[in-house]
């Protein structure tokens, strides 16, 4: 039997855009964008949107309580950011956190300033109820972008 060599391709990635929910998966989602964006050399970004839309159907969004969140949010990552930021074989890390609606705040406000070469993103399993209201963030990430999109399970 012959042996296989591991071989690293670069796959032409520069930037990478990882979208983050706050889920349970999104270490392993994070995980999987700093190794891609070492074994490219590539930058990566971190995007985070605090979903106004609950709180914009109950007629009020109590700006005051966003920086707590963005807060928990960067502090859920810290530890991981500062590996990648550490690493010599990543370019630059930028973490990126707005509120607004998911879809439109990632598309105008990430997607289209920072122009990936790929995006990664989670799988998160919504209820049907919320999935037939909202549909799947992954699934619009797909189809609304000009890149490749990684689906992380």
């Amino acid at each position: 039997m012959a042996e296989t060599a591991t071989t690293y391709q670069d796959l032409g990635y520069d930037k990478i855009f990882v979208s983050l929910d706050g889920s349970e998966q999104q270490d392993k989602v994070l995980d999987r964008a700093i190794v891609m964006a070492a074994n490219d050399n590539a930058e990566l970004y971190v995007g985070y949107v605090i979903d106004s839309t609950a709180l914009e159907a109950a007629g009020t969004f109590p700006v005051d309580i966003v920086p707590s969140l963005e807060k928990t949010f960067r502090d859920s990552i810290a530890a991981k950011v500062a590996a990648a930021e550490a690493n010599p074989d990543i370019k630059k890390v930028e973490v990126i956190v707005r509120s607004g609606r998911i879809r439109e705040t990632l598309k105008d406000e990430m997607l289209d300033v920072i122009e990936p070469d790929l995006v990664i993103c989670g799988a998160r399993g919504l209820s049907s109820i919320k999935y037939a209201i909202l549909g799947s963030i992954s699934t619009f990430l797909t189809r609304n972008t000009e890149c490749d999109t990684l689906i992380v399970k």
